[in-house]
């Protein structure tokens, strides 16, 4: 399964693919989009441009798109809610099935504690996918939600196989 891990940012959009093929993971490739202008419009657009022209290159089978978290400055939030929601419609305009996950949800399965800096999230990246070297934090923290999906959709497969297999 292919894997595409976004985390939304208004300025830079870091995005990174991974195959999962069971337990394994292996890095294809990550980067970072960056939502050029002043206005928040053409910013929006470069982003969602941006990420269409990834997913046409990549061919992810999935999306898994970081949440957003509220914090005290309330415009900045629905500014960045809105770059989340570009990170959600290229992928789902792409006919892809778009996980979302809660950066605590993110960190703990990646680095095995919620409340994990960006240099720790860096460091297990590097260490889950060998050779993997992250164009930036927003980069490697895409790479940490698709690794976040691919464990995740690993669980959720054996539960419904169990389900299935008791019925």
């Amino acid at each position: 399964m292919r894997i595409i891990g976004i985390d939304p940012g208004l300025r830079y959009l870091g995005w990174g693919v991974i195959e999962a093929d069971g337990p394994r993971l292996r890095h294809i490739s990550n980067g970072v989009i960056e939502g050029v202008g002043g206005d928040l419009a053409p910013r929006l657009l470069a982003l969602y441009d941006g990420l269409i022209a990834v997913l046409a290159e990549f061919a992810p089978d999935c999306a898994a798109v970081e949440q957003t978290f509220v914090n005290r400055d309330g415009a900045a939030t629905l500014k960045l809610g809105q770059a989340r929601g570009v990170a959600m419609l290229a992928p789902a305009k792409a006919g892809l099935p778009v996980a979302e996950y809660a950066p605590n949800t993110v960190k703990k399965t990646v680095v095995g504690v919620g409340h994990a800096h960006k240099d720790q999230i860096g460091h297990m990246v590097r260490l889950q996918l060998p050779g993997c070297a992250p164009k930036s934090p927003d980069a490697a923290d895409a790479l940490a939600i698709a690794i976040c999906h691919a464990h995740h959709a690993q669980s959720q497969t054996r539960i419904m196989k169990a389900v299935g297999a008791s019925l």
